[in-house]
């Protein structure tokens, strides 16, 4: 897979390394789900890892064409290693949203909540149930864009569970190293 080593988080030369990679690997232009797994040393072995890795390849194929191609990648690198915290939430949101209707039910939320390796001392439904008592504002079972980031951004607890994919970076750049 190429000889890269990743460095500081974010610079501009680890974005520049990964572009290079992804040229390498896909002369045709296209980045294909298990060219992805490849890039990032992702073991088929690896349910969690693997449905992580397969839910970020998703939420950046913006045209749902099972393939990301270069500016889909570069903007998936972009978000990960460089963006604010307001567009990663925007992001996060949209990997819970698995219906894109644009809002989270309850469903969603313990979905993501048994994905994440968690501490804490309560069920992933006592966890929801926390998490729509301190987010959902006009208590109507759903969580919209704006109560998700609003929450997030106001209180610790929840954006510790919420961010599950806002820390997406530590993720990469983790993987990267794996890299021969």
């Amino acid at each position: 897979v190429g000889q890269i080593r990743c460095r500081a988080e974010g610079s501009t030369n680890h974005i520049q390394e990964l572009c290079l990679l992804f040229m390498k690997e896909c002369p045709s232009g296209a980045l294909h789900l298990h060219e992805f797994k490849r890039i990032f040393g992702v073991q088929s072995t690896s349910v969690e890892e693997s449905l992580y890795i397969e839910t970020i390849f998703h939420s950046f194929d913006t045209n749902k064409d099972n393939a990301l191609d270069f500016l889909e990648y570069v903007a998936a690198l972009h978000l990960l290693l460089r963006g604010n915290l307001e567009d990663r939430l925007k992001w996060s949101f949209k990997m819970y949203d698995k219906d894109g209707n644009g809002k989270l039910d309850r469903q969603e939320i313990i979905h993501k909540i048994k994905l994440q390796r968690s501490d804490i001392n309560m069920t992933p439904s006592e966890i929801c149930d926390r998490i729509f008592e301190l987010v959902d504002n006009n208590n109507d079972g759903q969580i919209s864009l704006s109560e998700f980031m609003e929450g997030a951004q106001k209180d610790e607890w929840v954006m510790n569970l919420l961010k599950l994919d806002v820390n997406a970076t530590s993720w990469v750049l983790h993987n990267c190293e794996k890299l021969p």
